[in-house]
C-alpha cells in the first residue's frame, strides 16, 4: 500500500493537529503513525504524520488543497512518499569505515537512500565505489583551490539532484558560504562525544584522560566547526585495559552506528531544526526493516 507523510512546523497553536486530522480524514487518508512537539521555549510546534491515501488521493493535489490550512496557521509543511528514496552523496577522505557501512546498508535497503555519487579528495577508495555502479569524484582539495573545489562539489550536487550530503570522514573544512547554501542538507559525523574532545585526534585525547566512555556525535554542518544542531550520539563503554588502538577501533564501530542512525531520521523525514537544536521523532514501525540481506 502507498505511504505518504506530512512534516509540519509552525508556531504552537490550538487547533493544528485538528486542522491536520481533519484534512487527511476528508481527503481519504488514514493516519498509521503521528509525532508531535511543543517546544515551550522557543514556542515552536513540529509534527510528523505517516497516512495511507486509502482513496487513491495524489500527492500533488494533496499539496495543492494544503494551502490555506498551511496559510491560517502560518506553516511551513512538505508532503512525502515514502517509498521515494532520498538522493545522496557521500564526501570521504582515507578513514572508509563509514562509506562502507552506507553503502551496505543503502544496498539492502536498510537505508531509504540512492547513493548518487562519492566524492573524496583522494582515490583510496575509488575501487570500491566504481565497483557499485556509483560514480565517484576525486575533487583535490588545497589551500590554493579550495574555492574551485566547492563550486565543483556543488557541481555535482547541482547534476545529480542530491537532497542530502553526507560527510562520512571527511577530513577537509567546508567553507561558510557553502554552510549557509546547504543549511539542513549536510551530515557530519565528528568521531568524538561532542562538546568534549574537539578537534584532532579526540581518541588520543580521551585516552590521555583516562575516560569511560567514548562516543559518536552526528550532526548537521553549519559554519561552526563541530557546532551543529546534534541529530544523533551513542556511547561504549571502555576500561583502563583498553589501549588507544582499542579506542580507535571501537569509535569507529560507534560512528558508522551513529551517522546511519542520522540519515535514517533525515531521510525518513523525522529531523527537523530547531534553532541551535533538533527534534528527531521516533522512527515509524517497519522503517528499519530491510529489503534483502547481502
Amino acid at each position: 500500500m502507498q505511504k505518504f507523510c506530512l512534516t509540519v512546523t509552525c508556531r504552537s497553536t490550538r487547533g493544528v493537529v485538528a486542522a491536520v486530522a481533519t484534512f487527511l480524514a476528508k481527503n481519504g487518508c488514514n493516519i498509521s503513525d503521528a509525532s508531535q512537539f511543543d517546544d515551550n521555549e522557543t514556542g515552536q510546534f513540529f509534527m510528523r504524520v505517516s497516512f495511507a491515501p486509502e482513496t487513491g488521493a495524489a500527492l500533488q493535489d494533496l499539496d495543492a488543497a494544503f494551502v490555506d490550512i498551511a496559510d491560517r496557521f502560518d506553516m511551513s509543511f512538505s508532503f512525502h512518499d515514502e517509498q521515494e528514496k532520498m538522493k545522496v552523496i557521500i564526501m570521504v577522505s582515507r578513514f572508509g569505515h563509514c562509506l562502507n557501512d552506507l553503502l551496505y546498508r543503502a544496498r539492502i535497503g536498510a537505508l531509504p537512500i540512492e547513493v548518487v555519487a562519492v566524492i573524496s579528495n583522494h582515490m583510496d577508495y575509488q575501487k570500491v565505489v566504481v565497483n557499485q555502479d556509483i560514480p565517484f569524484h576525486r575533487i583535490k582539495v588545497t589551500k590554493e583551490n579550495k574555492p574551485e573545489a566547492e563550486a565543483a562539489i556543488m557541481r555535482v550536487v547541482e547534476e545529480t539532484g542530491a537532497e542530502l550530503v553526507v560527510l562520512a570522514r571527511y577530513m577537509q573544512i567546508l567553507s561558510d558560504e557553502m554552510c549557509q547554501k546547504m543549511s539542513g542538507r549536510i551530515i557530519n559525523i565528528h568521531h568524538s562525544f561532542l562538546p568534549s574532545f574537539k578537534g584532532a585526534n579526540p581518541y588520543k585525547q580521551a585516552f590521555e584522560k583516562g575516560v569511560k566512555l567514548i562516543g559518536a556525535t552526528s550532526h548537521y554542518v553549519t559554519a561552526d566547526l563541530d557546532e551543529g544542531p546534534i541529530i544523533e550520539q551513542d556511547i561504549v563503554r571502555i576500561s583502563h585495559a583498553q589501549s588507544a588502538s582499542d579506542y580507535v577501533s571501537l569509535g569507529r564501530d560507534v560512528e558508522s552506528q551513529v551517522l546511519a542512525r542520522a540519515i535514517h531520521a533525515h531521510a525518513h523525514h523525522r529531523a527537523f531544526l530547531n534553532g541551535t537544536k533538533t527534534v528527531v521523532f521516533p522512527a515509524s514501525s517497519g522503517s528499519f526493516s530491510s529489503e534483502r540481506m547481502g
